[in-house]
């Protein structure tokens, strides 16, 4: 190698990472490494190559760049000499994926120092044995702690949309089970009045009119009593029972509210009495009655069965257990299901709005993992509104990106907190309400795995926070090497992990 293209142990320790090694150090560091120079605008290296090398800033300045739901976005910049990056995992072997997190470019002339990657972990394995078993150990260890406190909030998260389901789920069962015996009553007092007929006190021609009768009544019953509210039903069933009364019909005052329930009134009934005659309107009555009773059981089980049945299909939608990882999803249909399976935790003081563009397209996403993001910015604006106030679903298109919006009419996010929200372990709520780890799984789901963005805008009546997803089924994939760059300008190097 050129001298021009190395650099003397002496420059070598005018680099601050550098600046504490031992001569014997310095001197294998200048055989190895090399300078190279980049013009201005050049890739250094691309977001997603393997990371063959390690690099560091001699002169010039230098941009790291992240691809964000389609756009590259600059994260930071610096032209400070000794900043570093590159395949600054190297040490770790195949125990991770080494590949470059990002994208490097130089914004001026620049040139760097280059140490090959293996000869980087060479040197940090072999002259910081200590320093690397502290580096391995952060590093596995905060992974691990990760992982096994991620899997622990969704496991309380299943728990309590578990409970609220239970919940959900009990009221039509109930509802099921008094229906069920209530029908039953009913079908044994039809059968009784069905010796009535069975013993000849009725003839063919009354029966043929007590048949068309119930007929009619039935209808009137699957079409109900109309919106009557509760104070207009009370005085519709004393109208009727007085009437029944009149006719001498006994136990009026028990019959009349399944008559108006069933939608018939005084005029039908006066209908009924001339069409089967006196000597048989009260039986004719009491089995009238029971057929509307039984039609309107029958509804209510229908009704009850029927909206367990919505309950469990929401369930199946928002598990995605039935589905693989990456699928063709309609977000309004994952929406819909997570606010089913929340149903038990919205409070009735809070106002649901959704405000849904339907011309949207289905997009490739991780059903399930999506779910999970809408549960946590949506429990989240709950929590935000302990005294009520309208949370707001929406959903609209930009260019080629899906949004959707969680609002809420809240307290809103402090300024000082603001920034802080998206750090894992970070919370506002009180110690052992919350684990400040929701926010930080919404985000790696939509920006790591999605490749999307979450916003936040936030004053006091106004909160929200805004899902941007790529429709490009492209755009969906694997999740990226790393995340770190926000620290990196922090620590003002150009060091990623």
């Amino acid at each position: 190698m050129p001298a021009e293209d190395r650099l003397t142990p002496d420059e070598l320790r005018t680099l601050f990472l550098f600046e504490a090694l031992s001569p014997e150090q310095l001197d294998w560091l200048a055989e190895r490494g090399r300078v190279e120079r980049r013009e201005a605008g050049e890739v250094v290296y691309k977001e997603g190559e393997p990371a063959t090398c390690f690099f560091i800033l001699l002169s010039g300045a230098l941009s790291l760049n992240r691809v964000l739901h389609g756009d590259d976005v600059e994260v930071n910049r610096t032209d400070q000499r000794g900043v570093y990056s590159g395949a600054t995992r190297a040490y770790l072997g195949d125990r991770v994926e080494q590949l470059y997190p990002h994208t490097l470019r130089a914004v001026s002339d620049a040139e760097f120092y280059v140490l090959p990657a293996d000869e980087f972990a060479y040197a940090v394995r072999t002259w910081f044995p200590m320093a690397l078993h502290l580096l391995e150990g952060l590093f596995f260890g905060t992974r691990a702690a990760n992982a096994i406190v991620n899997e622990r909030e969704r496991l309380l998260a299943l728990a309590s949309l578990s409970a609220g389901l239970t919940h959900e789920l009990n009221n039509p069962a109930a509802a099921a089970l008094r229906a069920t015996a209530g029908l039953r009553e009913r079908v044994t007092g039809m059968r009784h009045k069905l010796a009535m007929i069975a013993d000849g006190r009725l003839g063919g021609a009354d029966l043929h009119r007590l048949v068309g009768l119930q007929d009619d009544a039935v209808k009137h019953a699957a079409a109900g009593a109309g919106d009557m509210t509760a104070m207009e039903a009370a005085d519709a069933e004393d109208t009727v029972s007085d009437w029944l009364d009149e006719q001498g019909v006994t136990g009026a005052w028990d019959l009349a509210p399944s008559l108006v329930a069933g939608g018939i009134g005084v005029p039908w009934l006066a209908g009924a009495a001339r069409t089967i005659g006196p000597e048989h309107f009260d039986a004719a009555v009491r089995w009238i009655t029971y057929n509307i009773d039984t039609e309107l059981m029958m509804g209510e089980i229908d009704d009850s069965v029927e909206r367990i049945s919505e309950l469990v299909g929401a369930a199946r939608q928002y598990s995605q257990l039935d589905r693989t990882p990456l699928q063709i999803v309609d977000v309004h249909e994952l929406l819909d299901a997570t606010l089913t399976m929340l149903q038990a935790k919205i409070p009735q003081n809070v106002r649901v709005v959704r405000e849904y563009d339907r011309e949207l397209p289905s997009i490739p996403a991780y059903g399930a993992e999506l779910n999970q993001v809408w549960t946590n910015l949506i429990v989240n604006a709950l929590d935000a509104m302990p005294d009520g106030g309208t949370l707001t679903v929406r959903s609209w298109r930009e260019d080629a990106r899906l949004m959707v919006e969680i609002a809420d009419t809240g307290v809103g996010i402090a300024k000082d907190v603001r920034p802080r929200i998206f750090e894992p372990f970070f919370t506002t709520k009180q110690v052992g309400e919350g684990t400040g780890l929701g926010l930080d799984i919404s985000y790696r789901i939509v920006v790591n795995k999605h490749h999307g963005d979450l916003r936040v805008t936030s004053k006091p009546g106004d909160t929200r926070f805004q899902v941007c997803l790529p429709i490009e089924e492209e755009a969906a994939g694997s999740e990226p090497a790393g995340d770190a760059e926000a620290q990196a300008a922090a620590d003002n190097k150009a060091e990623t992990e």
